[in-house]
């Protein structure tokens, strides 16, 4: 005779299979989350280690800071007007402290050239950046991956090869280059893309946007889609190889999904990697890249930081710069983690 209540426990609770496999989700949760911790503690130091170089910044600057700073007709009035600015009439520790109390408080002092705040310098550029950043990587997909996977599937073929020798040429040319080939071509010549400037979605709608991000957002791109497709056709190869794709054939699965299915689902972790480091590649290569085309994003602002010797607006450039950095990989650890279950246990 069953008690009370007997019954509804067995029924309610999991059994077999389902049980161990909630089980199993569980566990791949809190490794993911685990994973996410660890990576994010890791990241603490190395952003101390970069404040603390982005503030060393002043005191490497051969000779007198302030007086570089003011410029060479500078009278001394002038220079110590500017020393006191910089703070550099105070003790080291004192500085560092002021320093590090204004990151905490979000504060990256104010521009010695425009006279504006740091801040709102670095918040008025960098999305005009991060807008041509996003074109870039749009492109580097769409270009790379479907280049990566015909060298894979035709390999040794003519596709293959001319994959291969036009990913080694754009790999080796910088940005700045495929920027200025671009505008003769498609600017002075067929006039198809304004040639500078830049104007956003709420003044000109998202045609305009795009047509204004399209040249610079190409020749940003061609290196890193280069080198995605040389990695992918790679992983691709290695992974159509193994005896479970052959046995995948021998069931008659077609091509196309067994290399959408399969294929790229286990060459992924090896091309996200790669993407997760083509944008800071991006990001670098805008620097010189938004001078070709005048475009007033971050890159142009870190030019015009080092040019006119701007060293608070260098030290949040510097600051800022790595940031972005640290966390693009932590996003891109964190997206293998999740897509690789291999590196939730090993991590």
């Amino acid at each position: 005779m069953r008690a009370p209540g007997e019954e509804h426990e067995r029924t309610s609770a999991p059994r077999g299979p389902d049980r161990h496999r909630l089980d199993h989700t569980t566990s791949g949760r809190w490794l993911v989350i685990a994973a996410i911790v660890r990576r994010v503690l890791l990241a603490s130091p190395v952003l101390a280690v970069v404040a603390l170089v982005a503030f060393l910044l002043v005191e490497a600057t051969p000779g007198d800071p302030a007086a570089q700073v003011a410029g060479d007709n500078a009278t001394p009035e002038r220079i110590e007007e500017v020393r006191v600015a910089l703070g550099l009439n105070q003790p080291l520790i004192e500085r560092f402290g002021d320093y590090i109390g204004g990151l905490a408080s979000g504060d990256l002092g104010d521009s010695l050239v425009a006279g504006q705040s740091v801040a709102s310098m670095i918040g008025e550029a960098l999305p005009l950046t991060l807008s041509l950043a996003f074109v870039a990587m749009i492109l580097v997909v769409l270009i790379g991956i479907p280049a990566g996977m015909a060298a894979a599937v035709r390999r040794g073929g003519y596709v293959d090869r001319a994959v291969t020798a036009v990913g080694s040429f754009f790999i080796g040319i910088p940005p700045f280059v495929f920027g200025l080939l671009l505008v003769i071509a498609l600017v002075l010549t067929v006039r198809a893309f304004p040639a500078t400037g830049y104007v956003s979605i709420a003044e000109g709608g998202v045609s305009r946007w795009l047509s204004h991000l399209i040249l610079p957002g190409l020749a940003l791109a061609l290196p890193s889609a280069a080198e995605v497709a040389r990695q992918l056709r790679g992983a691709l190869v290695d992974v159509l190889e193994q005896d479970y794709i052959r046995t995948q054939r021998a069931k008659g699965l077609k091509p196309s999904r067994i290399l959408l299915k399969h294929g790229l689902k286990n060459a992924a972790p090896p091309v996200l990697t790669v993407l997760g480091l083509q944008i800071g590649r991006i990001l670098g290569g805008a620097v010189i890249v938004e001078q070709v085309f005048a475009i007033p994003g971050y890159g142009s602002l870190a030019f015009s930081a080092v040019t006119r010797h701007d060293l608070p607006l260098i030290q949040a450039v510097v600051l800022v710069s790595a940031v972005a950095v640290i966390v693009i990989n932590l996003l891109t650890d964190l997206i293998e983690t999740v897509v690789n279950p291999r590196l939730r246990s090993s991590s």
